[in-house]
């Protein structure tokens, strides 16, 4: 995996897993106090970061990036809070992760047709379709479909070894990739849900650390 790292010379760090085909380019609207660790592009689980100089660490989760916390977070020391946001351990579940025909959709994206997926599955606005724009990913539709084959080779190989617990799980009301309802099933008192919001909620919040308050 890759990571970026904000350092603001702080003795708490948050812990961002990404989603799937993210960069840090998607969140430099997010400013915070705390040092920021973004992981993303999940071709392997491999991490060379210390964390031993933090006495606490928050673990936020995007989309596919819930699943690969499941398997890693409990190897971060100090870990204070970890939060679920637009995502399932259970990544490639029909019910509770992301369903066939979603699959079949993430694999069909191309330079001709990612603004028409952007606007139908990532944002809720005109407004917030502008701003993701300007904050795309620079990542090439190569390199995500070598990490969407890599995530579904791992989902397999290592679902036996997922930690499903997460303190707290904040979910989209519009989210058309990872469905209201069978998150409210698996989360239940744990979940917050972001209204008129579809998967990228990213714009409603000025921080990272927000997110650990909602």
């Amino acid at each position: 995996m890759e990571y970026f790292f904000r350092d603001n010379h702080a003795r708490e760090l948050i812990v961002f897993f990404a989603g799937w085909g993210c960069d840090e380019n998607q969140f430099t609207n997010l400013r915070d106090d705390k040092d920021v660790l973004i992981l993303y592009d999940y071709q392997d689980l491999k991490l060379n970061f210390n964390f031993n100089k933090y006495r606490d660490v928050y673990i936020i989760a995007y989309s596919a990036g819930v699943f690969v916390a499941s398997l890693i977070a409990d190897k971060i020391p100090n870990v204070r809070q970890k939060v679920a946001v637009c995502g399932n351990p259970y990544l490639f579940d029909e019910t509770l992760g992301i369903s066939q025909d979603i699959l079949q959709v993430f694999k069909e994206i191309t330079l001709d047709n990612y603004l028409d997926f952007r606007r139908k599955y990532m944002v809720f606005s005109d407004e917030e379709y502008d701003q993701y724009n300007r904050l795309q990913s620079l990542r090439t539709i190569e390199s995500c479909a070598d990490e969407l084959a890599a995530l579904q080779k791992m989902y397999h190989e290592k679902k036996m070894q997922i930690n499903p617990v997460f303190d707290k799980a904040l979910v989209a009301e519009n989210d058309l990739i990872f469905k209201l309802p069978a998150q409210k099933d698996f989360y239940n008192g744990k979940l917050r849900v972001i209204e008129k919001a579809k998967h990228h909620i990213f714009f409603r919040f000025d921080q990272f650390e927000d997110l650990l308050k909602v």
